[in-house]
């Protein structure tokens, strides 16, 4: 079991993991080596996960989250595949632990009866300065 939070668990075994061939530069190593790391974790199996944190993992995974509701990372730049899956493990991790913290609601500020007057007097003072701009043209 991988321990996200206090409460929120993985369990190992729903983890898939598929070694593939790694994309770019790298000579004959990159050819003949499956290097990289294909994580697949289905987001339905995760325990003890509310609704609204399931709801932010879905808006965090963003275009990493399939049809199958699955999320697919993908680690490659390291160069041996140990490093790799852990890296992909890291990142799922990371992205779990992300989307069950919830965010601080903004509390709107109330403005002072000061800086109230002085945007009031500042409008004021904006539309006389234009008032007597056509006011001008008006007499030309």
């Amino acid at each position: 079991m991988i321990e996200i939070t206090d409460k929120i668990t993985v369990d190992e075994n729903d983890i898939e993991y598929n070694a593939v061939r790694s994309a770019g530069p790298g000579g004959q190593n990159v050819n003949k080596v499956s290097t990289a790391i294909q994580i697949h974790f289905d987001i339905d199996k995760i325990e003890n996960m509310t609704d609204a944190m399931r709801a932010r993992l879905v808006l965090l995974a963003g275009s990493k989250l399939n049809k199958e509701n699955c999320i697919v990372i993908k680690a490659q730049d390291q160069r041996t595949q140990e490093r790799n899956k852990e890296n992909a493990l890291n990142r799922l991790i990371e992205l779990i632990k992300k989307a069950a913290v919830e965010p601080k609601k903004r509390k709107p500020k109330k403005r002072s009866k000061a800086s109230h007057q002085k945007r009031l007097n500042e409008k004021k003072k904006q539309s006389d300065k234009k008032k007597s701009r056509k006011l001008n043209l008006d007499k030309e």
